[in-house]
């Protein structure tokens, strides 16, 4: 028999060289190593590819086993053997030919073999690429498309205890892709760096590691949870992974700043890469992360750009990252909009920059809302007037507005300090700004309960205004002005008062009757009587009967809140007016 398996050996060494092999020789050959596989003798098989005096027979049917050889690692059975067989056959095979068979193992994995395919994979798949010379480029791409594709199905580790455990391999993968990309990163160094330049197989190359680079920004670091270190003892491998694709970037001529701020810079190019397009956007505001909050190469990033354009060009990738429901995503945002803020003096941000869209729609977020104050604190005077006038006209929500309220408060008594004073909270300009806020736009149809946070910050800006009087007499042309807004203000509160007292007091009314009727009635009735009403975005008929007495009686108690500071503020004014302080 191992006479028969020599001729047929020598037959082939033979076939190589002279007219070639047929089909049944490879059906043969491969028949005859999955025997030694299946029969855990791969020790013998690598006896066989390693022979010199075989290497013809190797490289023209060995990629046919392969596939067996991988799935026989998978399996953790002659490994050593197995893994040894496949290197060989990686530096021997026809390359083209071996990236098609390595890519067809990668695509449509079982989830559980994901990782131990891609750590196994990727090195065989590097030594393939290198010998492909200059026609390496479009193979690495397709290389890195199907192995971030795979790597984007692995659940990405919420907390630092699963980033240890690494139960899916996501991190095993993601420190064997690194390593993946090293030698084709320092080619593209090394040509840029040499007197001819880069030709066109260059520039492909860097445009494929760029794709993938924005692509990890993507999947998975926008969802992981990024720290240094895990722990004291050992280092985050997705920390090491951001860093490794910040430092590639630069080192494959893109640097951070042309890819963050491509818009305010000018910079149009042909690559897809920078576009609007959603995931593009994403990839962008994970790197402004990064960089700006994790500081991951911030110490080569250039000085020359101010906090004030930086906050600007990040605004943009904050708005994508607060718009998504994801956590992580929120988180981020909020973090790089907070470090984004912290770097701008208080009281620098210029006007003009209140043009960009986004400063009014973070706040209104519930996430924004966070770090509205900072934002606040950063604006110069006229830019706070702005801001002020433009979300009192545009937002819909009370919290926000009654926030606001009391600011627009704080501005004036700061700038009625000695040394603080600013034309757009003490002068003529506050007027306008004050006609905004101490109206009512709804008119006597004002929920008064959900408007709650805004009135009750008016009537206390009202109160303070009047306690500081002769301040605001000095300048004659304000004062009477202040008070017909405070007199028209409170005449249509009292109407909104009253309408809002009776209709919540009938609610009440009828409530108590109806616990008087049948369960089954009771319910239809109340069903009837409060399936339009709303209380903070939530509808009382969603609620329980207990519930829905509790916020009706609620509802009284605050509006016997806010007359009491009517009836005060009221009693301010004829104070004023018998001691002769007011005009």
């Amino acid at each position: 028999m191992a006479g028969q398996l020599q001729d047929v050996i020598q037959r082939w060494r033979e076939a190589v060289v002279e007219d070639g092999l047929r089909p049944e020789d490879h059906e043969l050959f491969q028949n005859a190593g999955l025997m030694c596989i299946n029969q855990g003798d791969t020790t013998q098989l690598l006896d066989f590819i390693q022979d010199e005096k075989n290497k013809g027979i190797v490289e023209s049917m060995g990629c046919g086993l392969l596939a067996s050889l991988v799935a026989e690692v998978l399996k953790k059975k002659s490994s050593f053997t197995c893994q040894a067989v496949i290197t060989h056959l990686a530096k021997t095979c026809s390359p083209m030919e071996l990236m098609l068979i390595f890519l067809g193992q990668v695509d449509d994995l079982h989830p559980d073999l994901i990782a131990d395919t891609i750590v196994l994979m990727a090195p065989h798949l590097q030594t393939v690429l290198l010998r492909l010379g200059e026609e390496k480029a479009p193979w690495v791409g397709l290389a890195l498309a199907a192995l971030q594709k795979q790597v984007s199905r692995l659940p990405v580790p919420y907390t630092k205890e699963q980033e240890v455990e690494d139960a899916y391999g996501l991190c095993r993968c993601c420190s064997a892709l690194a390593r993946f990309m090293e030698p084709f990163v320092e080619e593209v160094k090394r040509k840029d760096n040499s007197e001819d330049g880069g030709t066109a197989s260059d520039n492909q190359l860097k445009t494929e590691l760029l794709k993938f680079c924005m692509g990890s920004l993507r999947e998975p670091l926008l969802q992981a949870q990024l720290d240094q270190a895990i722990d004291i003892h050992k280092q985050s491998p997705l920390w090491h992974f951001a860093t490794d694709i910040l430092a590639t970037l630069p080192a494959i001529q893109e640097p951070l700043p042309g890819l963050l701020f491509y818009k305010a810079l000018k910079k149009r190019e042909k690559s897809d890469l920078l576009t609007d397009s959603t995931e593009a956007q994403e990839s962008r505001a994970c790197l402004a992360y990064l960089l700006f909050v994790q500081l991951i190469t911030i110490e080569s990033f250039p000085a020359v750009f101010s906090p004030v354009f930086v906050l600007q060009c990040n605004m943009e990738y904050i708005d994508v990252l607060l718009s998504r429901k994801e956590e992580s995503f929120l988180l981020k945002g909020l973090e790089l909009y907070t470090k984004s803020l912290e770097r701008v003096e208080d009281n620098s941000l210029p006007v003009e920059l209140l043009d960009l869209k986004s400063f009014y729609s973070v706040p209104q977020r519930e996430r924004g809302f966070k770090v509205f104050q900072l934002f606040i604190d950063k604006l110069g005077p006229e830019a706070k007037h702005k801001f002020f006038r433009c979300m009192i006209k545009t937002s819909r929500h009370a919290g926000v507005e009654g926030y606001i309220i009391k600011n627009i408060k704080n501005q004036i008594e700061l700038s009625l300090k000695p040394g603080h004073e600013s034309e757009w909270f003490v002068g003529i300009q506050v007027l306008p700004l004050l006609r905004l806020v101490l109206c009512f736009p709804r008119g006597p149809e004002t929920d008064l309960l959900n408007s709650m946070d805004r009135v009750m910050e008016s009537l206390n800006l009202l109160r303070y205004l009047l306690m500081r009087d002769m301040d605001w007499q000095q300048t004659s042309s304000i004062w009477p002005e202040l008070c017909k807004i405070e007199e028209d203000y409170l005449k249509m509160l009292r109407v909104c008062l009253a309408l809002s007292r009776a209709y919540y007091t009938g609610q009440v009314k009828n409530m108590r009757e109806d616990k008087k009727i049948q369960a089954q009635e009771a319910r239809e009735a109340r069903g009837a009587l409060v399936q339009t009403m709303t209380v903070k975005n939530e509808k009382v008929s969603d609620m329980t009967p207990e519930m829905q007495y509790q916020v009706l009686q609620c509802a009284l108690v605050t509006f016997d809140l806010m007359e009491s500071l009517v009836i005060r503020i009221e009693e301010i004014s004829e104070e004023k007016v018998k001691t002769g302080t007011a005009v």
